[in-house]
């Protein structure tokens, strides 16, 4: 299966593909800055979806680019990508299963 640019939720082939293929899309991590410092996807900016400023965060992000949102298995990011498309962000997808299904590269 192929990424799709209009598709929500992405299995970590089609979020891998789509993130290669988008120009100037952003890889965000909504996981803790723990999780994060344990691992993380290449080129992901960290924002704990738990955090005291995530929305002022996300709101603090342009809603015309491309964003591929993860977290350990799935929940959070589906959370976080519901509340960016009710701020109007429109390229938000979602990784199933998050970096626990990932088999790519981390750092």
């Amino acid at each position: 299966m192929s990424y799709a640019e209009d598709k929500n939720d992405l299995t970590p082939q089609e979020f891998a593909e789509g993130f290669k293929n988008s120009s100037n899309a952003i890889l965000l991590d909504v996981r803790t800055p723990e999780e994060y410092a344990g691992g993380h996807l290449p080129g992901a900016i960290n924002i704990d979806i738990r955090g005291y400023e995530f929305h002022e965060k996300i709101e603090e992000l342009d809603p015309s680019n491309t964003y591929f949102v993860y977290c350990h298995a799935g929940g959070r990011s589906n959370a976080a990508c519901e509340f960016m498309r009710s701020k109007h962000f429109s390229k938000v997808h979602n990784m199933l299963g998050g970096i626990l299904a990932w088999d790519g590269e981390t750092e």
